[in-house]
Formats: structure tokens, sequence, C-alpha cells
């Protein structure tokens, strides 16, 4: 709305003119005094969310406390009650973090004072890019009709997603006769990864990443496809895993070796449903892992893991595994491996954090000064951990002898002194006496610096497991306990040296079925260079 400079010389114009200007000017006061009031209940408004806000925080708190807290009861059992209350907890989290992501764009344009935006990260440089330039929608100056002529330019990005498309590869070979004999000329056809299957290896590397690492069960990957217009049955994709399954076990071999070839390793277990013959009903399989990773001691050789299925939890099966293994094996407190240390040719390395979280169960049920001390005091070894860790081993060992050693032979006399003043057959009684049976292997860490305070490398190579059991809940056999295996140990060692894992399992499949068999550790993660046909990255962040 504007008001006229222009004053006529008449005076009755003038009057008119005045009249109308003071309309004017209250119509503005009106909109002024409605702004003002807008503007208080937008503050009213920001104000009540903001306090909404903290309520939701708190909850988002208590939420993710609940959900670690049943993810480490359900930890080493299968509870499908305890699935389902944190499939629920977590949706109940997620609709939280939605709705407090509306509220902040919502107080943000409330904002009276203006805030400096969070820096936000870069979108990564190996993207493509599709330039859309946006022209004024006037041709010419709409002020003298005048030509425009660029002066510059602003640069803005969005990241977009494009849907995974399918192509068919036409393989055309033409036959050849020469113009003067009868001589006639093809190229031999391509090596296929699999015999007589129409899937490439992109597609191939795609199903098998899809269903192991994004733990997309296969019904729902034909369900997928089926979307695009594409019918693929859930046999033709069984068949598929089981034929890369096959293609692989020369390389999951050579992996093997190399992991086993480690002076000390991480091993751990985790159950798996697999459905048993005949009946219907599901057994309980077991998913073993063994981890060598020594870059905490400074080491650069590439971690890798090997993953072996047993359809019980005898303690045959790791000692079949680690039959001709000699060096240090951090695990837990299981039996089956005493029969490996009784020979003295594997070393026995305990896991504090084991340890503590018998104490930790005891604190949150009810903290007592036992609980309380003994956290603070493992609390006090792990922050000298964190600041060695990356060092070569002898450093790692001088500080944990010079500042742990005296703390851990400190809590050990005040446990001993605290077993005699609580029941025996408490949870306190329990821990304590976890730790005291543990208390030499606990302490080998002390005097070697190779050695890890905790085993928590292993049980990190088993959360992929966890998070697979949620989506399919069971196995369909013993050979799919074996697939299994396969598969996480090579996708698994891919993840841990920060390699893209489609773009390496496609190359690798592309290559491997004519690949020398004595040659095949060539293939594994860190020895192979991807060729750049993929937008791509080579490396991914862990």
């Amino acid at each position: 709305m504007e008001i006229s400079r222009q004053l006529p010389d008449n005076v009755a114009e003038l009057q008119a003119m005045l009249s109308a200007q003071l309309v004017q000017i209250d119509a503005l006061a009106l909109e002024r005094d409605a702004f003002k009031m807008d503007v208080e209940t937008l503050k009213s408004e920001r104000n009540a969310l903001k306090i909404s806000q903290v309520h939701d925080n708190e909850e988002i708190k208590r939420l993710t406390d609940l959900i670690a807290k049943l993810r480490r009861a359900m930890f080493g059992q299968k509870s499908e009650k305890l699935n389902a209350q944190i499939d629920q907890f977590e949706l109940e989290l997620e609709e939280l973090h939605i709705t407090q992501g509306m509220q902040t764009q919502f107080t943000e344009v409330a904002e009276v004072k203006e805030r400096s935006a969070p820096k936000r990260r870069p979108l990564p440089d190996h993207l493509p890019r599709q330039n859309e330039e946006h022209l004024p929608s006037e041709a010419a100056c709409p002020d003298c009709g005048g030509s425009w002529e660029k002066i510059g330019e602003d640069v803005s990005e969005v990241l977009e997603y494009v849907p995974a498309s399918y192509r068919v590869i036409r393989h055309i070979r033409p036959k050849l006769s020469c113009t003067c004999c009868d001589r006639m000329a093809q190229a031999p056809a391509p090596s296929r990864p699999i015999a007589r299957s129409s899937f490439g290896p992109g597609l191939m590397s795609h199903v098998i990443i899809s269903k192991y690492m994004d733990h997309l069960p296969i019904y729902r990957q034909c369900q997928q496809a089926l979307r695009e217009g594409i019918e693929l049955s859930e046999s033709t994709l069984g068949d598929v895993v089981g034929g890369v399954h096959q293609l692989l076990r020369p390389l999951i071999e050579s992996l093997r070796r190399y992991v086993f070839a480690a002076g000390k390793l991480h091993a751990d277990d985790t159950p798996i449903n697999v459905l048993a013959p005949g009946n219907g009903k599901t057994k309980q399989g077991r998913l073993w892992v063994y981890t060598r990773d020594d870059r905490p001691a400074g080491d650069i050789t590439a971690p890798a893991v090997w993953f072996k299925y047993s359809p019980d939890r005898k303690g045959i099966h790791p000692q079949t595994h680690l039959k001709d293994y000699q060096g240090i094996l951090q695990a837990d407190a299981y039996p089956g491996y005493n029969a490996l240390f009784e020979t003295g040719r594997v070393i026995e390395a305990a896991c504090w954090a084991h340890a503590r979280r018998k104490f930790y169960d005891i604190h949150e049920m009810s903290p007592t000064p036992i609980s309380t001390h003994v956290l603070k005091t493992i609390g006090e070894l792990y922050q000298i951990e964190a600041g060695i860790r990356g060092s070569p081993p002898e450093r790692r060992r001088e500080v944990r002898q010079e500042l742990a050693k005296p703390i851990v032979e400190a809590l050990h006399l005040w446990l001993k002194e605290q077993l005699s003043t609580v029941s025996r057959k408490s949870l306190t009684a329990d821990a304590i006496g976890y730790a005291m049976n543990q208390w030499e292997a606990l302490c080998r860490y002390l005097d070697n610096g190779l050695i890890e305070m905790d085993n928590n490398a292993a049980e990190r190579a088993l959360r992929t497991v966890a998070l697979g059991r949620k989506n399919y809940l069971f196995l369909g056999s013993d050979a799919g306990g074996e697939r299994a295996a396969t598969m996480y140990s090579l996708l698994g060692t891919v993840k841990l040296n920060g390699i893209n894992p489609e773009k390496y399992l496609r190359h690798v499949l592309s290559v491997i079925a004519d690949y020398p068999v004595n040659k095949v550790s060539e293939l594994l993660p860190w020895n192979v260079t991807i060729p750049e046909d993929n937008c791509q990255p080579n490396k991914v962040e862990q």
C-alpha cells in the first residue's frame, strides 16, 4: 500500500485525497496491530514448543536407555517378546525425532532474533552433478527493456534419489567369415559368475548386500523388483545366493588362513534360529566369529573377520576351528575354550566388559556401594586405555604397568574383602565370583600391549547378525547357516577396511569364476584395485 506524494492545487481534491490517505493509514494501523498479535502468538507457541521439546528430550533419553538395556538383556539369547518391545520403543523414538524436527523448524521461523544456522556438511564430491539453470521470467529488463548480462551466479545443491534401475546387457558376438577363404571367426562367450544364470555380477552383488548387510529378506527383494515390473521368484534369488556362496568358498578359505595367522584373536558366538528338517519347528544354531584387528595397538595390518556356523554350541566346534592356532585368544568365559587353554598353545585373555556388565546390571536395578565403586574403578581403567589407543604394544605395556596395574591390584584386594560381606546367593556375589574366577585372564592385558581390555572387537562383528535376526527371524537350514557365515565373513571384513561393499563384491564376482585358485588371495579386500567404472567411492565411512 503506497501513499501518494503529489498534492493537487484544488482544495476539494486535496480534502478528498486527505480523507483517502487517512483511510489507508487506519488500515495500515489495523494491519500493524494484527501483526503484533501474530508475533505475540508465535512467541507463545514457540515457548510452548520449547517446553515440549524439553519433555521430548527427556522421553528420548528414557527410550534410548531402555532400548539399550533391552538389547543387553537380549544379547546372547533369542526372545520374541524382547524383540517386540524393542521394535515398539524404536517406533516411539522415531516418532519423537520426527516431531522434534518439525518443532525445531517452527521455532526457527518464529525466532525474532536471527540465529546462525549450524554449518551443513558438503555433499560428497564423488556423486554425479546435474545442473538445472533457473532464469528470470522476464526476457528483458522490465524497467528499460534492455538485455540481460550475466555478472555472476548463486549455486545451491540438493541431494536427490534416483530409483535403482534394471537393465538388460546384450552380449553380441558377430559371426565373421573371411572374404578370401572359408575361415570363420567368433569371439568366445563372456564368462558368467554362475553358469547359465541370467543374472549379472552387479545384480548378484545387490542381492547379497541387500540380504546380509541391509537385512532385507529375499521375499521383500522380490516385492521390490515386482514394483519395477520385473518378476523374480524367491527360488531364483535363493539359487543366486547359493551360487555366490560356492564361488566365494576359495576366497573365504584364504580369508580364514589370514585371520588365524594373527598373534591374537578375538572370539565370540551368537545364537541363530534354524528351521529343523521334517517338523517345521526351529532349532538353535550358532554363528562363531573370530576377529583379527590390532589397529588399537598401532598395527597397520588389515583387520578381518571369519565366521563359522555350527548346529549347536558344543565346545568341539571352537576346538576344531582353532586346532592349528597358536597365540592369544580373547573371549568370554565359555567353558568350550578351556581344552584349548589347557594345552598351553592358546593363551587366554578375558574381557573386562563382561566383568563390568554384571555389576552394571546390578547398578541399573538398585545402585549399591559395591557396584558404584567397581564401575568407577573400571571406568578409570578405560580412561587409561583411551590415552594409549593406537600406541605401539611396548608403550601400552609401560603405561599399563605404571598406571593401571596398581588400580587393578587394589580392586582385587577390595573385591576379596567385599565377598565376605554379601550373601553367597546374591547377584553381587555372582558378579564378584565371575571376576575372581577370571582374574588371571583379566590381568593378562597388563603384561602384553597387544591384548585389549575387552572383547568388543568380536562383539561388534556380531551386531550385523543381531540386526539380521530381527528381519529374517530364522535360517531355512544348516546349509543356510553356512551361506550366512560366508557372506558375513567377507562383508564384515570389507566393512572393517572401509571399502564400498557393493562395488567390491561386484568386481570380485565379475572375475572370480576364471581366477586361478592359487592366486585367490589377490582378491582379498585390501589387495584389490577396483576399476573406476562406477560413480561410487572405493572407501566409505565406517
